[in-house]
């Protein structure tokens, strides 16, 4: 019979601000390039089937979602183009923390823990005992990295840290069960005519016992969360344009 020491359950780190930055710096950097890599892969049906792994689950109005097994876990991917919209109108939009319980309504509370540098941050994500069953009563401490690329390209790298590091600066809930964002984000390619092609990459560990199909069916909440977004972005700007 294994047992499992209660100091070892219970075990938090505290870390200095400037070892958090550094580590979340490193971290972020291998998040980054992950996301380019995952959004730098041949848009077509075929390829995406074929070579690098992507299996496509649905297009529907523009918007693919697809996902790829990673260990235990699935990669979910989503792509769509938006016209008229520039890469800088829809991070404003996907960045605004504020807002985010509009395009996700199982999202109870998100909020900054802590500004590590202009581009880098801490945040709590909490989504309550509403919320559908692959997030019930999870929250999730995440960094949140965003940089530009030479080309323009903008990147938001989001993934949590670890348990220890993650209990120092925020102790966990009673209630609340603490899943784990892996190697998530965004990456919006500005396109010549003023339009922009988004990426969108998860995978998500959502800790506690789940029967296998809620995990995997994550691609339906993504969709609605997409969709959700992309109405949201359209809306602002068209009424900036007005």
């Amino acid at each position: 019979m294994r047992s499992t020491s209660p100091a070892t359950c219970s075990r938090s780190w505290s870390i200095s601000e400037d070892s958090l930055r550094r580590y979340v710096f490193h971290a972020s950097e291998n998040c980054i390039q992950e996301l380019l890599s995952a959004s730098d892969s041949d848009r077509s049906v075929e390829s995406s089937n074929v070579n690098d792994g992507w299996k496509i689950l649905a297009i529907d109005n523009g918007m693919e979602i697809s996902k790829r097994r990673s260990g235990s876990l699935h990669t979910f991917r989503s792509r769509w183009l938006l016209k008229s919209v520039s890469a800088q109108q829809f991070i404003t939009v996907a960045n605004a923390i504020d807002a985010a319980k509009q395009w996700d309504p199982d999202l109870v509370e998100a909020r900054y823990i802590k500004d590590l540098e202009e581009n880098l941050s801490i945040i709590r994500l909490r989504f309550g005992d509403k919320s559908k069953p692959l997030f019930r009563n999870r929250e999730f401490i995440v960094y949140e990295r965003r940089e530009t690329m030479d080309d323009g390209t903008l990147v938001i790298a989001v993934a949590s840290l670890p348990k220890e590091i993650a209990d120092g600066l925020h102790p966990k809930q009673n209630n609340a069960i603490r899943g784990l964002l892996l190697q998530s984000g965004w990456v919006v390619e500005k396109l010549e005519d003023g339009s922009c092609m988004v990426t969108y990459i998860v995978q998500l560990d959502p800790a506690g016992w789940l029967p296998k199909c809620f995990v995997n069916r994550f691609n339906t909440k993504l969709v609605m969360i997409i969709e959700n977004l992309k109405n949201q972005v359209l809306a602002c700007s068209t009424n900036g344009d007005a």
